[in-house]
């Protein structure tokens, strides 16, 4: 397991996740979150949707993996998105995401 599955599944337990396509959006929309998490076999439809949201309201998002590890590391079934609620945890993440 690397630094990013850690980060994910302290953050989970931490209760600083959203997950879910249309929870991730609303919280985006709210400024909920500080950085949304995708999974690399998202959908061209879901990745172009939260791409663009994300740009509107300036917030960071990155690819990650598959849906079935994006799932397992924060222990869960199959996740293709998820929002980091907590700047720390966000930060941290991105420091290693753009490492991998």
């Amino acid at each position: 397991m690397n630094k990013v599955e850690q980060f994910l599944g302290l953050a989970m337990r931490a209760k600083k996740l959203v997950t879910g396509e249309e929870l991730v959006v609303k919280s985006i929309a709210n400024r909920q979150v500080a950085l949304v998490i995708l999974s690399g076999d998202a959908s061209a439809n879901t990745r172009k949707k939260l791409q663009d949201k994300c740009t509107t309201y300036d917030i960071p998002f990155r690819l990650y993996a598959d849906r079935n590890r994006l799932g397992h590391c924060i222990g869960k079934e199959q996740r293709v998105v998820v929002g980091v609620k907590d700047g720390g945890f966000a930060r941290e993440l991105l420091k290693h995401l753009d490492n991998v």
